[in-house]
């Protein structure tokens, strides 16, 4: 595969006002992907953008608009809507491309550009290849005529038509009423919509997160700070609390108690819910690498497979497509529902878990442990330049605690695809084993990437 200049693992993302997310860059963008996606008919062409609460996102969205209206596109802008919002728009006004400007869980200080296909799927490699090929050649070729030029419009409703498609994936049969829920939006995309869903659903709903200000975004909120959440769980003695990231395409859970819940369990709980109702196609769960092997071992005891897929929800999404899954995700809560949606989405898999809470008449607490995680362990080894992977110890010593695991854990070693970091995971059952082959790999990297 070609060397990329601008797309990550998912789509264009760093600091703002920094390459490579710069107003230029941005203008680039809409440019080269409003050609590539305008098929040689007359018909007016559309593209529709959507954002979270930062604000750089004043800066990037103009730009963008300016790119894709003069190459003739029409633009619809939704203003903040999470990232599956986005997508499932893309779709219903038959849009021929899709863009969210968000940058996830990140700080305020960083953003990026999703970008969606007409299908409402993430584009493919080859797509974001040629996008960028378009950036760097012949922008001025082919431009609008002034009569040609894109129009564009702000769509007030899409917030509340998000909020209908995400209260319909919700069993008919069920009402959330007598329920009382901690929802901590990360002062992010889904600040409004996922709280109204709640509380349409008869949801007694506590808020928090709610307040955006361009600043504040994930800001000790959201799903990689849910101690706020667990706080005001035991403070108002909630049935449950949940926690989405700053684009609302993941989640984490707490029970009642305040014990925090991760994507391995909800996709467990889950699993069982849906293998025991008949729902649950594709025979098993699609998850990454890094799921732990507890869910695994949980799955196979059930007669389901776990496959799993490189890091990244768009890995995940493709092994289900191909595989004919409906049951998808990531331990950080990325969860894939490809019955609803076709990208993570916090508040659907959040729907899906509360209609299993509610059918159970059980605690959270009784539900969130539905397997015991095997030890799991972490390190990240940063490194200046060269290849550590291909380096002879650091292969050898890999080699040999693959041995020593010996069927009862794994490790993965594993070069970050967006900073120059070796990350290093090993699980198993002798927690002192695991530990001491992630110290003895991690020692030899360190080695390695000093002598590089």
């Amino acid at each position: 595969m070609s060397k990329r200049a601008y797309f990550g693992t998912d789509g264009i993302r760093g600091q703002a006002n920094r390459f490579p997310m710069t107003a230029e860059v941005a203008l680039r963008v809409g440019m080269a992907a409003g050609k590539l996606f305008m098929s040689k008919d007359d018909r007016r062409h559309l593209v529709v953008i959507g954002k979270d609460t930062r604000l750089s996102g004043y800066m990037i969205e103009p730009a963008l608009v300016a790119g894709f209206t003069s190459v003739g596109m029409d633009v619809r802008l939704f203003g903040p809507l999470p990232t599956p919002g986005v997508a499932m728009m893309t779709r219903s006004l038959r849009a021929d491309l899709g863009v969210m400007i968000s940058a996830s869980h990140n700080a305020f200080s960083d953003n990026g550009i999703k970008l969606f296909g007409p299908d409402g799927y993430k584009l493919s490699d080859a797509q974001e290849l040629e996008i960028e090929a378009l950036m760097d050649q012949g922008l001025q070729e082919n431009l609008a005529s002034p009569s040609a030029l894109g129009r564009v419009q702000r769509i007030d409703d899409c917030q509340a038509r998000y909020v209908e498609i995400a209260k319909a994936t919700f069993p008919r049969r069920l009402s959330l009423s007598g329920m009382r829920i901690v929802i901590d939006c990360a002062n992010g995309a889904a600040y409004k919509v996922a709280p109204e869903a709640l509380y349409e659903l008869g949801a007694e709903v506590i808020r928090i997160g709610v307040t955006p200000d361009g600043f504040n975004i994930n800001d000790e909120v959201g799903s990689t700070s849910p101690a706020a959440m667990q706080k005001l769980v035991k403070e108002y003695r909630a049935d449950i609390g949940i926690a989405l990231d700053g684009d609302a395409d993941r989640l984490v859970i707490c029970d009642e108690k305040g014990q925090v819940v991760d994507g391995d369990q909800i996709m467990a709980l889950m699993a069982a819910d849906w293998a025991q109702r008949d729902k649950l196609r594709g025979g098993g769960v699609v998850a990454t690498v890094m799921s732990n092997l507890g869910l695994e071992r949980f799955l196979k005891a059930r007669k389901l497979t776990l496959e799993r897929t490189p890091v990244g929800d768009r890995s995940v999404m493709a092994r289900m497509r191909e595989g004919g899954f409906n049951l998808g995700g990531e331990q950080s809560g990325h969860i894939i529902l490809s019955d609803f949606s076709t990208t993570g989405d916090g508040l659907l898999a959040a729907l899906q878990v509360l209609a299993v809470l509610k059918e159970s008449d059980k605690p959270m607490s009784a539900l969130a442990r539905q397997f015991e995680p095997v030890p799991q362990k972490l390190e990240n080894v940063r490194f200046a330049s060269g290849k550590p992977l291909e380096n002879a110890e650091v292969i050898a010593v890999m080699a040999d605690a693959e041995q020593r695991l010996n069927g009862c854990g794994r490790i993965l070693v594993r070069a970050s695809g967006t900073e120059p970091l070796i990350r290093i995971m090993a699980e198993g059952d002798d927690e002192k084993l695991v530990s001491q082959v992630v110290k003895e790999i991690a020692g030899a990297v360190k080695k390695a990437a000093v002598t590089a």
